[in-house]
């Protein structure tokens, strides 16, 4: 090796034999794991929870955050069709599909739907010609569905006569190589019992992406290979999270994390500490959309028989949603105005039988700035 190369993770004399800190890991495991049971355990509360309405849901977030983490923006209605049609939800009138959309949906259900076929190379150069299908993208002088070519493949920046150097991968005349042994772990280790399963999914995750065995497309192929590992270890949870909408509100940091894990050695215990915060966000946002669906499933037991008019009820159901589009921070009179679509009058008379109905409450504060919030029953 040369002296001035850098020793990137991938030409470490003990490449890939992996590291880590189990006093620090463990108990982001055991957290997670935690999460995980009480994900399981709240959605059998919510009736519907397992119907395919929702893997559709999770499934079209996971393909349209997986893109936008690099950049592309999909068609959310051509994606929903093709994914419905392969989760039998298809009926009527559906959106136009196109072989983009197809493809997409073909490598997600490939994913988290065929967990006993092995992983091959084969495998993984059809989910890359399902990611770039040839009417889609017949301008791009990249090789499609097999390995990348000789040029090195390196994520630099700054001047072009002083590049910095982020990330270089291992060169071609060793991919081919590298790639079958990465292929037989990840066939091998879903046995281990020496290895958790969410770890697994977190090397996988290192491993893969530091190969970086495509042209293009390594990210999304790497976060689908991902999903591949989590449902192995969780084919009922995978349904209910997803892991790309988090890694998105974190881009930044997922990158420089997985820029530091390159030059880090073989301890890796950094990447596997950010990864298993990651999903224990991601499962959290799961929890708290559930629980939502818990308290409105609640707030309407209770209040069913209240005669509400449409306008009220429309309002309710807005504040219920929460968030930016739900009033999270209450609902004024001229806001109800806007919203119900009546004088400021009837806004005020409405907020007014609601208040005594039990439905909302005053939050702090008076006259004009009086604001609402619901009031969820005991």
């Amino acid at each position: 090796m040369n002296a001035n190369q850098p020793t990137w993770l991938w030409n470490h004399p003990q490449w890939p034999h992996f590291e880590w800190a189990d006093e620090v890991i463990l108990p982001l495991l055991q957290a997670v794991r935690l999460k995980q049971g009480m994900l399981l355990g709240k959605a059998g509360a919510v009736s519907g929870e397992t119907d395919p309405k929702v893997a559709l849901d999770t499934f079209l977030q996971n393909i349209i955050t997986s893109s936008a983490i690099e950049g592309e923006q999909l068609n959310v209605e051509s994606v929903r069709s093709s994914l419905a049609k392969r989760l039998g939800l298809a009926s009527g009138q559906t959106y136009p599909t196109s072989s983009r959309s197809e493809g997409l949906a073909e490598m997600m259900m490939d994913a988290v739907g065929n967990l006993d076929n092995p992983l091959s190379s084969d495998r993984l150069f059809q989910w890359h010609r399902w990611l770039f299908p040839e009417d889609a993208f017949s301008v791009l002088s990249i090789k499609v569905g097999e390995l990348r070519g000789y040029d090195p493949m390196q994520v630099v920046s700054g001047r072009i006569d002083r590049p910095q150097v982020h990330f270089e991968a291992p060169p071609r005349d060793v991919l081919e190589d590298e790639v079958d042994s990465f292929i037989d772990w990840f066939n091998q280790s879903r046995d281990d019992a020496r290895l958790d399963p969410l770890l697994r999914a977190g090397i996988c995750h290192l491993w893969l992406i530091t190969l970086h065995p495509f042209d293009d497309g390594n990210g999304r192929i790497t976060r689908a290979l991902t999903d591949m590992a989590l449902a192995q270890a969780d084919s009922e949870s995978i349904r209910l999270y997803t892991l790309s909408a988090a890694i998105l509100t974190q881009r930044k940091g997922y990158y420089q994390v997985l820029e530091q894990s390159q030059r880090g050695g073989v301890d890796i215990t950094l990447w596997l500490v950010w990864f298993l915060n990651i999903l224990d966000v991601t499962l959290q946002a799961s929890l708290d959309k559930i629980e939502s669906t818990l308290a409105k499933t609640r707030f309407w037991q209770c209040h069913h028989d209240a005669g509400l008019l449409p306008e009220q009820i429309k309002v309710l159901n807005r504040l219920l949603e929460g968030g930016e589009n739900g009033f999270d921070g209450g609902i004024s009179a001229s806001q109800y105005k806007a919203v119900a679509k009546v004088s400021k009058a009837t806004a005020t008379r409405h907020l007014s039988e609601l208040l005594a109905k039990g439905c909302i409450e005053k939050l702090p504060g008076g006259g004009r700035s009086t604001r609402y919030q619901i009031s969820y029953p005991a």
